[in-house]
């Protein structure tokens, strides 16, 4: 089982997003999608990613775009970085994911993919309502059924209990992966060492 804890408002989780769809379908492992508010994260244990916004490496900074052009290209992805609301406020967005996939889970991840896709790729600000009730209509879901349903209390925690628990397995930023429970991978560009890690798990099978 791959557990993977995600955040929209993180380039490189979109990347990760996009591309282990296919490596867990390849091994015939399930993906359990774990919504978390990586804020929250930041704010209690990595503030040093507060730190390096306000005081950037410029040619740190100039690769890291080059970088995630790379991915991008490679991925067949389109991500403009960074988009004009950056840091942009992503708990509707993840609360949503957490309802949908409770209360309509075959459209929890077309929903997640779009808003990804309408953030990344089109520079829209996902913190807005507006912009969630178009999100909605793209996957077919009642906006006014989503927007009482982020308000729930249970969604809420239930936000904040993924995002609590991510940080107690060890993870400090979006994408975390888990395989099998235990066995820790963070960041796009991990899914080579997950991909031998699932290998080996199929040969000792």
């Amino acid at each position: 089982m791959i557990e993977f804890f995600f955040d929209c408002s993180s380039p490189w989780t979109y990347l990760a997003f996009h591309n282990i769809q296919p490596l867990a379908a390849e091994f015939g492992e399930e993906i359990v999608w774990r919504p978390i508010l990586v804020g929250g994260i930041f704010n209690t244990v990595n503030p040093s990613v507060y730190a390096q916004r306000e005081a950037p490496v410029p040619l740190k900074a100039a690769y890291m775009l080059k970088d995630l052009g790379d991915w991008a290209r490679s991925a067949g992805l389109k991500i403009k970085m960074p988009p004009s609301v950056f840091p942009v406020n992503s708990v509707k967005a993840m609360r949503g994911c957490i309802f949908l996939g409770k209360e309509y889970p075959k459209a929890m991840l077309p929903f997640a993919r779009t808003v990804f896709e309408i953030y990344w790729g089109e520079d829209q600000d996902i913190s807005q309502d507006a912009v969630l009730a178009e999100l909605c209509k793209r996957v077919g879901v009642d906006a006014q059924a989503f927007f009482a349903g982020i308000g729930q209390q249970a969604i809420k925690d239930q936000l904040k209990a993924n995002t609590d628990e991510v940080m107690k397995r060890g993870g400090f930023g979006s994408p975390t992966i888990f395989l099998d429970a235990t066995d820790m991978y963070f960041g796009n560009d991990r899914l080579p060492l997950l991909r031998e890690a699932l290998a080996r798990k199929k040969k000792a099978a």
